[in-house]
């Protein structure tokens, strides 16, 4: 027999997990600022891109400048310290507490996707950087993109809070994954821009292909969570499942992307 999740359950849940994750971001930290030299050196440079007047050619032509050096592993390790603030602000102060525990019973978790909104952005703005997507408007697009992605996700839950699976409205979930899917066609297009898929690292594969896995299972969850199977008949169940996914696709991602930063 299943034992039931409670209320209880979950706040020492959340607890264990955010440790879990701000031990992990200290560690990168520590990894990124003062151990691993490779890390600490690998600050991408991020430029913007514009039309400017030549006056030899008396037309407009595109130029480049040279605006800032990204702190990267700062930056990973920021992906999970988030993470770790998030379970904190759930469990710990008694206000956010108690509403964290009245939109699970409507079925909506606010806390989960404004931090998913937040630090998958930061995370995919990283990946972004390794590919060589440099330029600062682009950057933007991707962050905002991937965080309007999360907030369809908020938007689903707050149509659909307690209604019957056959009520189920599935437009913000559709929407929400052409948004979190066209990052990923940039992404590719720099990836795959020489033709040359030899040439591609293999730490390279293995990001895209934790990611593309770390992307579906989310999802999944939330369809197994609207069409009521099994033990997701529960809402609290499907909950426990995101805070887990949560820990493992982020922890095996920020772990990828950082040591990625150390490759030639």
């Amino acid at each position: 027999m299943t034992k039931t999740i409670t209320m209880t359950y979950l706040k020492k849940f959340n607890l264990i997990m955010g440790l879990l994750h701000f031990i992990q971001g200290l560690i990168m930290l520590f990894l990124a600022t003062t151990l691993i030299q490779t890390i600490s050196e690998f600050t991408p440079t991020i430029t913007q891109i514009y039309l400017t007047y030549d006056v030899e050619s008396q037309s407009l032509v595109v130029a480049t400048r040279d605006l800032f050096a990204l702190p990267f592993g700062i930056f990973v390790s920021l992906f999970l310290l988030l993470s770790a603030v998030a379970h904190a602000i759930i469990a710990i102060p008694r206000k956010t507490h108690q509403k964290y525990q009245t939109d699970l019973k409507n079925g909506i978790n606010r806390f989960r996707w404004f931090e998913y909104a937040l630090s998958s952005s930061i995370m995919i703005v990283l990946i972004a950087t390794l590919f060589g997507v440099y330029d600062i408007a682009s950057l933007i697009l991707i962050f905002v993109l991937n965080a309007t992605m999360n907030l369809f996700g908020l938007l689903m839950e707050e149509i659909n809070a307690g209604k019957e699976k056959d009520d189920v409205k599935w437009g913000a979930f559709i929407y929400g994954s052409v948004a979190g899917l066209t990052p990923w066609i940039v992404i590719l297009l720099y990836m795959f821009g020489t033709g040359n898929f030899d040439m591609v690292p293999w730490f390279v594969w293995a990001i895209i292909g934790t990611y593309f896995v770390a992307f579906n299972t989310f999802p999944i969850n939330m369809i197994l969570q609207y069409k009521r199977v099994g033990q997701w008949q529960d809402y609290l169940y499907g909950e426990r499942v995101y805070i887990i996914l949560s820990l493992v696709a982020k922890s095996v991602l920020a772990w990828l992307v950082l040591f990625g930063a150390m490759q030639p």
